[in-house]
């Protein structure tokens, strides 16, 4: 079995490019900065991974993800080699990603990354209606960043 699961930022914005072809697909480039549990003296404390998104996911990281941003990846470990022009083997890994979802709001995500944007309290949620549901609070107009 393959699968990963990683918890990052990105460290710059995804580079997209699309296929050739009758039908183009979306190809989008991203590394993921995940902090280590542990950190021992004069190491870095996060890995620095590459990601891959293919198609719908690939247009959905050009059309949303940006530098700063908190992502949850669920992928596939691929590695690969290529000769470069002066000669030598270059050996890549990369996680092809076959889910991506944001991991924290937007308010928090563009607080974090400097943005003009800060983040608000959140007003306190209402009583309980009695049925196991709590009403939503006023104010909020967070966008649903899934469809």
């Amino acid at each position: 079995m393959n699968k990963v699961i990683l918890m990052g930022r990105l460290t710059r914005d995804p580079e997209v490019r699309y296929s050739q072809g009758d039908n183009p697909i979306a190809i989008s480039r991203y590394t993921l900065a995940v902090d280590r549990r542990f950190k021992r003296d004069g190491d870095q404390s996060a890995d620095f991974i590459n990601c891959i998104a293919f198609g719908k996911l690939g247009e959905f990281a050009e059309k949303y993800l940006r530098k700063g941003t908190k992502i949850a990846v669920t992928g596939r470990i691929q590695t690969g080699s290529y000769t470069n022009k002066d000669g030598v083997k270059i050996y890549t890994t990369d996680v092809v990603a076959e889910e991506q979802e944001f991991a924290e709001s937007k308010a928090v995500s563009d607080a974090n990354a400097g943005g003009s944007r800060t983040a608000a309290p959140a007003p306190a949620p209402r009583a309980d209606t009695g049925d196991g549901f709590m009403n939503i609070p006023d104010g909020i107009n967070e966008e649903v960043p899934f469809n």
